[in-house]
C-alpha cells in the first residue's frame, strides 16, 4: 500500500474538560463512593478556573500539579501506578503531560518528549494519524461506525537489564473530544459509497469532509503493553523462514539475538547441533568464512561417542528438553560437562530437534549465569522449537545436495553401506575448497569374499552362434543365385555361387577373427547388390529374395537368429542370477552393513568386503564375517539349483559352474577417481585380484579337469585354516540337505602369479532341501548360533 503525504490537517488542542465532565458525573451520580472527593475537586477547581478552558501551554499544569494528580487518579488507579506502562498525550501528537513511573523508564522521556522507535516510518505513521482522525469524525458526525486499528509497535531498551523490549501501542479515546466550527457538510448516499469504498485513499477524505472545520480537543491516553514474546517469536519465524539467509553467520548471529530478547537473558548462548549418521555437526563456527548459503558447510565435527554420558547424550535419549540451571551441582559430570564449566558456561538448556518424528540435532543455550535457564522461562521456547527444526531440516538437505553434487561430480554411484565415508570427504572438501583437494577414501583391513557364477564355455557357445548364422546366411544368398541361374544360366551367377562355397567350407571349418564382421559385409557389397536385377528374372526368384530379406534381422542386417538365442539365453541366466543375489543382498545388510558389487559378462560375479572400517561407529565383530561368509554359501546354492532349472526351458541349454574364493587375510581398499570404482591397495593385496582374474580357469593337478563343474560349487583357498571354517559350513550344509556327501579336496596347477592354490568341490542337491522353506537370512542366523566353535573362532 502506498501512503501518500499528508500533514495532519486537524487542529488540536489541550484541554482537561472532558475529564472535568467525567469527574462531575461521578460526583452527581455517587458512584464508587465518589460524592465527597468531587466536592474535593470542585472546591480546588475554583481556585484554578484556567483548567476548565482549553489548555495551549504545558506551563499552566506545572501550577497545579497536585491537583493534576488527583484529577488523572481517575485516568491511572493508583492501585497500578506503578505496573501500568501508559501516558496521556496532547490530542494526536506525541506531546506527554502525565506518564505512569514505567512509562517514562521505559521510553527514556526527558519532559514532555517522546520520540519512540515505531514499526511504521514517520510517513505512514502521518497517515495512520489523519485516517484515525476521520474514523472518529465519521462516527460522531454521519453515525458511520468502521472498526479499524493499526499495530503500532515501539521498540523500547530496559534501563534495567539492557534488553530491547516491544509494546503495543493502544489510543484511548475515553477523554478525546470532536468540535465542529459549523454545520458539517453533509454526506449524500453517493458520496458515502464512494468514501467506503475507497477508505484508504485521503484524498477521498479531504475531498468530502474539509478538515478545517473540525477541532480535536480533550487528551488521548496511549496505554503500552508488552508484546516482546510475540513480535519474537514473529521475527523468528521470518528468519528460519527465509531460504537464503537462515544459516548464514550473521543470520546465525541473529537468531541468538531474538532468542535473547524473547526470553529477557543478554548472556545467552545459542548452539546447533545437526546429526548425521555417526557425526555431529556444531554451530556456531569459530571464525570467519567465505559467504556460503548454508553455514552448516563449515561446522565442527565430532562423532556421536564423543557425546557419550553427558547431558546432550540423555536430551537426545529422553527426546524432551532437558535443563541443567546449574552445571557446578550437576551429578555424574562427563569431560563434556566440565569443559563448559571450565570456559565459564553454568547454566544450559538442550532441546532435541524433531522433524516429521526423526531427530535431526539439538538446540542449546548456554548462559554464564547461574539460573539464567530454568523450567519456568524456557517453557516459552516449546513453540520455536519447531520452526527451528524445519530450518535445520531444511539446512541439512541443502548440505546433502552439495555433498551429493560433490559425489556425483569426483566419485559414482555409491553402494549405500559405505556412502556415510564419501559424504565424509565430500563434506571436507567443500570446507576446505579454496585451498584443499579431495582427501582419498580408503578402507583398511577389510574382509573380500568373491563369488562368481560362469557359463561354461561360453565362448564356444557364442562362436558356434555365430558360426550358425554365418553359415545360415551364406547358404540363403547361395539358394537365390542357384535358383536364379536355373531361369538364366549366367557364368558370373555360377561364379558367385562358387565364391560362397567358399566361404561355407571356410565357416564349417572354424571361425577365425573377424569374421563376424568380414563376412557379412562380403555379402551386403558383393552379392546383395545384384539382387534387385535377379528379382525381375521371375517370380520364384523375386520371392526368394523377400524371403530372404524377411529372414534378416533389420537392424543387424545380418541373419541372427542362434545369436539371439544365445544371447536371450545368457541374458535370462543372468537375470536370474542377478536378481536373486539382489533379493538376498537386501537380506544380508541387515545383519551387517558391508560393500556389494556385482558385475554381468558371461555369468555373474560378485565382489564384497566387510570390517570396522567400512561401518562408521567402527563396532564389528568376526561374527559376521563368518556369517556372511556361510550366508555367500548358502546363496551360491540357491543359485546353482535356480540355473539348472533354467536350463530345460532355454533356447540354448547353457550350463553355469560356480565358484567362490576363500581369503582370511584382510587388505586394504581405496576408490581410484580415475577408475571410479575399488581398487586394492598394497602388492601384497593385488594377489587377491590376481587370483580372482585368472581362478576361472584352474585346473586340478595332475587331471588336466577344470576345477569348476557345473551342479557344484568350487571353494578355492591357500591356507589350511581357511578350508577348515569352512568345512564346518559344509558339514552343517550337507545336515540341512543343500549339499551332496560328495565333498573332494584337491590341489590346483599354477596359475601366474598364483602358486599353491587349494580347493574343495561339492555338489549341490538340486532338489529344494526341506530347510529352505525358511528365508535364508535366518537359515544363516540360525547356522552361526549352531556353530559356536566357529562364531568365536579368531578370523
Amino acid at each position: 500500500m502506498k501512503f501518500r503525504t499528508v500533514n495532519f490537517p486537524f487542529k488540536t488542542r489541550l484541554s482537561l474538560k472532558p475529564l472535568l465532565d467525567f469527574w462531575e458525573r461521578l460526583s452527581a451520580e455517587g458512584k464508587c463512593g465518589m460524592t465527597s472527593l468531587g466536592a474535593v475537586v470542585r472546591q480546588k477547581l475554583e481556585k484554578a478556573p484556567e483548567l476548565r478552558e482549553p489548555i495551549d501551554g504545558l506551563s499552566i499544569l506545572e501550577k497545579h500539579q497536585k491537583l493534576i494528580e488527583l484529577l488523572m487518579s481517575a485516568v491511572f488507579p493508583p492501585a497500578f501506578w506503578e505496573s501500568d506502562c501508559a501516558a496521556a498525550f496532547v490530542p494526536f501528537q506525541f506531546t506527554s503531560f502525565y506518564a505512569t513511573p514505567l512509562f517514562k523508564t521505559m521510553f527514556r522521556m526527558e519532559g514532555q518528549g517522546f520520540s519512540p522507535q515505531l514499526n511504521i516510518d514517520p510517513q505512514q505513521w502521518q497517515w495512520v494519524r489523519v485516517l484515525k482522525a476521520y474514523i472518529y469524525i465519521l462516527k460522531k458526525f454521519y453515525g458511520i461506525d468502521l472498526p479499524w486499528s493499526y499495530p503500532l509497535i515501539a521498540k523500547a531498551r530496559c534501563p534495567k537489564t539492557g534488553m530491547e523490549r516491544f509494546f503495543n501501542i493502544v489510543l484511548d479515546p475515553t477523554f478525546l473530544e470532536i468540535k465542529a466550527h459549523k454545520e458539517p457538510k453533509s454526506l449524500p448516499e453517493a458520496d458515502r459509497q464512494r468514501l467506503l469504498a475507497n477508505v484508504t485513499d485521503l484524498k477521498v477524505w479531504l475531498e468530502l469532509i474539509p478538515p478545517e472545520n473540525f477541532e480535536f480537543q480533550g487528551f488521548g491516553v496511549f496505554k503500552a503493553a508488552d508484546v516482546t514474546a510475540r513480535e519474537m517469536l514473529s521475527a523468528l519465524q521470518a528468519d528460519l523462514f527465509e531460504k537464503e539467509a537462515i544459516f548464514q553467520e550473521d543470520g546465525f548471529a541473529a537468531l541468538q539475538e531474538k532468542l535473547q530478547i524473547y526470553l529477557q537473558e543478554k548472556d545467552l548462548a545459542l548452539v546447533l547441533a545437526a546429526i548425521r549418521g555417526e557425526q555431529i555437526l556444531i554451530l556456531p563456527i569459530s571464525h570467519q568464512k567465505p559467504e556460503t548459503c548454508c553455514v552448516l558447510e563449515y561446522a565442527k565435527h565430532y562423532q556421536r561417542s564423543e557425546f557419550k554420558g553427558s547431558i546432550f547424550a540423555k536430551a537426545m535419549a529422553q527426546s524432551e528438553p532437558l535443563i541443567v540451571e546449574d552445571l557446578q551441582y550437576y551429578p555424574n559430570s562427563t569431560v563434556l560437562e566440565k569443559g563448559l564449566l571450565e570456559h565459564g558456561c553454568r547454566s544450559v538448556y538442550i532441546a532435541p530437534l524433531f522433524y516429521q518424528d526423526r531427530l535431526l540435532g539439538t538446540l542449546t543455550l548456554k548462559s554464564t549465569r547461574p539460573g539464567a535457564l530454568n523450567a519456568l522461562n524456557t517453557a516459552n521456547l516449546l513453540d520455536v522449537l519447531p520452526l527451528f527444526a524445519v530450518a535445520l531440516n531444511r539446512s541439512l538437505e541443502q548440505l546433502n545436495q552439495k555433498i551429493q553434487a560433490v559425489i556425483k561430480e569426483e566419485f559414482t554411484a555409491i553402494h549405500p553401506a559405505v556412502e556415510w565415508r564419501f559424504q565424509q570427504a565430500a563434506l571436507n572438501y567443500i570446507q576446505q575448497k579454496e585451498e584443499g583437494t579431495l582427501e582419498p577414501i580408503v578402507f583398511h583391513q577389510v574382509y573380500p569374499l568373491f563369488g562368481v557364477s560362469d557359463i561354461r564355455m561360453s565362448s564356444d557357445h557364442r562362436n558356434a552362434a555365430i558360426q550358425a548364422d554365418l553359415i545360415e546366411h551364406f547358404r540363403l544368398a547361395r539358394e537365390i543365385l542357384q535358383l536364379a541361374y536355373q531361369h538364366r544360366p549366367l557364368p558370373i551367377l555360377a561364379a558367385f555361387s562358387h565364391r560362397l562355397d567358399k566361404h561355407i567350407k571356410g565357416l564349417n571349418a572354424g571361425l577365425n577373427a573377424g569374421d563376424e564382421a568380414t563376412k557379412p559385409l562380403f555379402l551386403q557389397q558383393v552379392i546383395e547388390p545384384v539382387f534387385d536385377q535377379l528379382a525381375s528374372f521371375g517370380a520364384p526368384v523375386a520371392g526368394k529374395i523377400a524371403s530372404y530379406r524377411a529372414a534378416l534381422d533389420p537392424e543387424m542386417q545380418t541373419i541372427y537368429r542362434s545369436r539371439r538365442d544365445f544371447e536371450e539365453s545368457l541374458k535370462l541366466i543372468n537375470e536370474t542370477i542377478a536378481a536373486y543375489l539382489d533379493e538376498e543382498e537386501d537380506k544380508a545388510q541387515e545383519y551387517f552393513p558391508h560393500y556389494f558389487e556385482k558385475l554381468k559378462t558371461d555369468g555373474v560375479e560378485h565382489t564384497i568386503y566387510i570390517g570396522a572400517s567400512m561401518v562408521q561407529n567402527g563396532n564389528f565383530s568376526p561374527m559376521y564375517l563368518k556369517n556372511l561368509r556361510l550366508w555367500q554359501l548358502m546363496v551360491m546354492c540357491e543359485v546353482v539349483r535356480r540355473t539348472d532349472k533354467l536350463k530345460a526351458g532355454l533356447a540354448v541349454p547353457l550350463e553355469t559352474t560356480h565358484l567362490i574364493l576363500v581369503q582370511d587375510s584382510p587388505l586394504s581398499i581405496f576408490f581410484s577417481p580415475d577408475e571410479r570404482h575399488f581398487e586394492v591397495e598394497g602388492a601384497y593385496d593385488i594377489r587377491h585380484e590376481i587370483i580372482k582374474k585368472r581362478i576361472d580357469k584352474a585346473v586340478i593337478k595332475g587331471r588336466s579337469e577344470r576345477l569348476t563343474q557345473p551342479g557344484k560349487i568350487a571353494m578355492v583357498y591357500s591356507q589350511r585354516q581357511e578350508a577348515a571354517e569352512y568345512l564346518e559350513y559344509i558339514d552343517y550344509l550337507q545336515a540341512t540337505g543343500h549339499l551332496k556327501k560328495d565333498l573332494e579336496e584337491v590341489e590346483l596347477e599354477d596359475l601366474q602369479g598364483a602358486q599353491g592354490l587349494k580347493a574343495m568341490r561339492i555338489a549341490v542337491n538340486l532338489q529344494t532341501p526341506p530347510s529352505q522353506k525358511k528365508p535364508l537370512p535366518e537359515i544363516a542366523a540360525t547356522a552361526v548360533q549352531a556353530l559356536p566353535e566357529i562364531a568365536n573362532a579368531p578370523s
